[in-house]
């Protein structure tokens, strides 16, 4: 079974689900590696608090990677929300803690989350346009994150939930995005999440992933972003095929920020 590093615990706001249980879960799937990478999208307003307890995270995370060295290689990562106004506090962050692996995502735009019909109320016209401008404008300025998490995460969400949407449709906006990725040498998360919510592709889909081996990018990235245990490593047998037909043999993880590439 492959890898999962992108697993949410009750340390993220939006999560229930202490750490070891999705522990557990991983080992009796078979994984050998996994990397727990909660939330921190700091300076936003939200219902939920997606403000990580850092000294709290790392204490139970290395007493977990201690107490299952002998079961599971547990890496300790976080999902960072991308902004450019907190570049400085991001880059900071980044340095003074000790990860394994940063995903870098983008989850507000305009001060709005694309997982409520607000944002897509707000933005009628260009609501996906927009998404792929703001994502392309912080992945330019903020090079302190690893790999690029779940880059069309707007089309899980919203009245629309992927209609209407395709690669060929955006292609203008995310290419840009693509090549950024690979001149920074950042990788691409395949995120499995949008497949256990019943769409029918991964985040991004195939033809982002196929345009972006054609460009040349060679590191992706594989996480279910799992908030239970149930969605732990779900469809990596199918994601890991969408990748070999793409022309993909390995895949990234991370451990002190260094990539190490598995067969997939």
């Amino acid at each position: 079974m492959y890898a999962d590093c992108h697993i949410h615990t009750s340390f993220s706001g939006d999560s229930d689900t202490p750490p070891g249980e999705q522990i557990e879960k991983a080992i009796s799937l078979g994984m050998k590696r996994i990397c727990i990478t909660d939330h921190h999208d700091y300076d936003v307003v939200s219902d939920i608090d997606f403000n990580l307890d850092f000294p709290k995270y790392f204490e139970e995370m290395s007493r977990l990677r201690e107490e299952y060295k002998d079961r599971l290689d547990i890496c300790i990562g976080v999902e960072m929300g991308l902004q450019n106004r907190i570049s400085g506090y991001l880059e900071e962050l980044s340095q003074s803690c000790p990860f394994d692996y940063i995903i870098g995502s983008v989850h507000f735009v305009d001060g709005l989350d694309p997982y409520y019909d607000e944002y897509f109320d707000t933005h009628r016209e260009n609501a996906y346009e927009r998404f792929f401008e703001v994502t392309l404008k912080r992945i330019k300025k903020i090079s302190c994150f690893d790999s690029l998490g779940h880059l069309d995460y707007i089309v899980r969400y919203g009245k629309k939930r992927g209609l209407n949407y395709s690669y060929r449709e955006f292609a203008e906006f995310i290419d840009p995005i693509l090549k950024v990725l690979i001149e920074k040498g950042k990788a691409l998360e395949c995120n499995t999440g949008a497949l256990a919510r019943g769409m029918t592709e991964t985040n991004p889909c195939k033809d982002v992933f196929l345009r972006y081996r054609e460009l040349g990018g060679e590191l992706v990235t594989l996480g279910s972003d799992a908030h239970s245990p149930e969605s732990m490593g779900i469809c990596f047998d199918r994601a890991g095929e969408m990748l070999r037909d793409c022309g993909f043999k390995y895949y990234a993880v991370y451990r002190g920020r260094r990539a190490e590439l598995l067969r997939l």
